[in-house]
């Protein structure tokens, strides 16, 4: 078995790069260590690793965008497993494995040997997802979010706080869409965001739909409609902790295999933390899956915390 440790230095803390070349030293288990220079480097080094033909276990050593390059470049593939060291500020998907998922996976022989399942992935306009695809005004934020980092003296923090404030106070909630889901056809209407989750988590702690499992082979989407400026600050807490349910009048929820929207004007879509910009969006359930491996006793079923009421 091979293993291969695909680190992004830009990932997390200055310090977090040498704390894991630290561990890495001491891991008993041969192994191979990659270090990525430029967005796409890990999808490649991925690439490169399947193509050799031998079992092999990836590790995505960074944030989500790490891991989702990874994902991309492995799946579909059943000599390749993947998993994420977090080194990211995020890793939101990991957060399925509970509120210790951070210890469990730095304890990397345990990793090393630990067992593997066959996870879902989302396919959105040909980008593999695992974890969360959304589109509306959460996503606008998050994708401002990477202008503001560039500011002097702006923490991530601060950067998050200023794509809130500008998108909420000044571009406004709702955009017109018009989105298709099973039985719900919403025709050119102001919408507030769409979320399709095959994980639990994103946007640095939102967990939506907190029964959503990643091997279930179901998509959960929520459809928010337009919500005034009060409405949206009354219920954005609910929201980001998967009470869904208790607002049947504002959101639409639809469990199934796949979703199409579209609008007048490009939509910013952000699959894993990664933008998309179109016009028009198929995200459904792929074809694929990819082999995702973790320490054992580690667990993603729903925790007490997760469950919506």
């Amino acid at each position: 078995m091979r293993h291969l440790f695909i680190i992004n230095p830009a990932a997390g803390k200055r310090e977090s790069t040498p704390q894991l070349e630290a561990l890495l030293d001491k891991l008993s288990v041969p192994h191979e260590v990659m270090y990525t220079e430029k967005e796409g480097d890990a999808r490649r080094f991925t690439e490169e690793a399947v193509r050799s033909g031998g079992p092999v276990r990836i590790y995505a050593c960074g944030g989500d965008g790490t891991l989702n390059e990874v994902v991309n470049g492995a799946a579909g593939c059943d000599h390749a497993a993947v998993t994420n060291v977090p080194k990211g500020t995020g890793n939101d998907f990991l957060k399925i494995f509970g509120p210790v998922y951070r210890s469990l996976f730095y304890d990397l022989e345990a990793l090393a040997v630990g067992p593997q399942t066959p996870f879902d992935l989302i396919d959105c306009n040909g980008r593999l997802g695992i974890d969360v695809v959304c589109a509306g005004v959460d996503a606008r934020i998050a994708a401002d979010v990477y202008r503001y980092k560039d500011w002097q003296f702006v923490s991530g923090m601060g950067a998050y706080v200023l794509a809130l404030l500008e998108n909420i106070f000044f571009k406004g909630i709702a955009r017109p869409m018009s989105v298709h889901m099973g039985d719900i056809h919403w025709e050119d209407r102001p919408a507030s965001l769409l979320c399709v989750c095959n994980g639990r988590y994103y946007g640095g702690g939102f967990m939506p739909v907190g029964e959503a499992m990643p091997d279930d082979g179901v998509l959960d989407m929520l459809l928010v409609r337009k919500v005034s400026l009060f409405t949206f600050l009354r219920l954005v807490g609910r929201y980001a902790k998967g009470l869904y349910k208790q607002f049947p009048e504002l959101i639409l929820d639809y469990h199934g295999q796949g979703v199409s929207f579209s609008a007048g004007e490009p939509i910013t879509v952000v699959v894993d933390g990664e933008v998309m910009q179109d016009t028009a969006f198929t995200v459904r359930l792929s074809e694929k899956k990819v082999n995702f491996f973790y320490p054992a006793g580690a667990g993603y079923q729903v925790f007490g915390a997760d469950k919506t009421s």
